[in-house]
């Protein structure tokens, strides 16, 4: 793991009252979450699985980004059993990859691996890449990642950021691996009935509860019970009333407390569903 400065300051936020059934954090950072300096996080990818468990989180997604995160995911899910790995290169960073092809090879390699359960995060991202080249990379990685996928039968992890209609024409004309989580969903209920058609599962965040996301709200509460999952992303898009905090994966039960609300279901009901499709979507853990 390479040295970065922090993404957070400040310091991790308490811990919430744990679920009454436990679920998974279906997309989190291990590795970028124990470089954040504040006080009260976790050190080691130990006491993140201990935090998380005490909270009622018993299985963690660690999402690699680039090659190195990807192995280092790897590495970790086949020394820890709470936690399983996927592997790929971010669309931001798959631009900046000096060799694409053989940075492709070494996520194809790793995604043979059987603790790798999903490929992602992959997709498009607008919001930082305009028009050009830049976006011309992040298109070619994405297809090459939904083969890899494919080949593989691992899930498709999709980091989408202001690219619905792109994300959804290309894996259209790609099809779909059997499995396709849309990871920190950006959409309002139109674009999430238009997952759910496709059989997509959609992975809530932190940001389901930000005051500017209504939007949001009104796609969970569109969604069936079995067409969802959570996240923390971690260490990024804390929940309220924590917003700008480290995240990590013991603060789940912010989201889907959060979750429960807005849809309506028994919070019972809404941690064993989440559970189930975690399961669904990312095999068994042991």
């Amino acid at each position: 793991m390479s040295a970065r400065k922090p993404y957070r300051q400040g310091t991790f936020p308490p811990a919430p009252d744990p679920l009454p059934v436990p679920v998974l954090d279906s997309h989190t950072h291990i590795d970028i979450t124990l470089r954040e300096d504040g006080d009260g996080g976790p050190a080691t990818v130990a006491e993140a699985v201990a935090a998380a468990r005490a909270a009622g989180v018993d299985r963690l997604v660690q999402v690699g980004c680039d090659v190195e995160s990807s192995r280092w995911g790897v590495e970790v899910a086949a020394q820890h059993p709470a936690v399983v790995a996927t592997v790929a290169l971010h669309p931001n960073d798959a631009p900046r990859v000096p060799d694409l092809d053989a940075a492709l090879r070494e996520i194809e390699r790793l995604a043979a691996h059987p603790r790798v359960r999903g490929i992602g995060e992959t997709g498009l991202d607008y919001f930082r890449t305009g028009e050009g080249d830049a976006r011309k990379v992040q298109h070619e990685s994405f297809r090459a990642h939904i083969a890899i996928a494919k080949r593989h039968g691992k899930t498709l992890v999709v980091h989408d950021r202001d690219a619905h209609d792109d994300i959804l024409r290309v894996l259209d004309e790609e099809g779909a691996p059997d499995r396709v989580v849309m990871h920190c969903f950006s959409g309002d209920e139109t674009f999430a009935a238009e997952c759910l058609d496709r059989g997509y599962l959609l992975s809530f965040a932190g940001t389901v509860t930000f005051g500017n996301a209504a939007h949001l709200r009104r796609a969970a509460a569109v969604t069936p019970l079995d067409g969802l999952l959570v996240e923390t992303d971690a260490p990024f898009l804390t929940p309220m009333p924590y917003r700008g905090r480290p995240n990590a994966s013991y603060l789940i039960p912010l989201t889907v407390r959060a979750l429960a609300d807005v849809t309506g279901h028994d919070l019972d009901a809404l941690c064993a569903a989440i559970s189930a499709n975690g399961d669904r979507a990312f095999g068994a853990w042991r």
